[in-house]
């Protein structure tokens, strides 16, 4: 799951960048661009938080089993 965030990160950059071109190629006025840009940052946000605990679960659970094992 983690890997496939990872992927929808990288998707985000590319979007953010390709609004970027449309506003300085005038195909996009500022005001647009803005609301476009501050909604792609609030998704950066949400997929950064859900991707941190996503991996805070996971070693939580790796360090269980571990702890499990040498208990053992």
């Amino acid at each position: 799951m983690a890997r496939f965030l990872r992927i929808a990160m990288g998707s985000a950059s590319e979007l953010d960048c390709h609004l970027l071109l449309t506003k300085d190629l005038r195909y996009m006025n500022a005001d647009n661009y803005n609301k476009l840009h501050q909604d792609l940052s609030e998704v950066r946000r949400m997929l950064t938080s859900l991707l941190e605990a996503i991996e805070n679960s996971a070693n939580r659970l790796k360090n269980a089993k571990t702890a499990a094992v040498a208990k053992g």
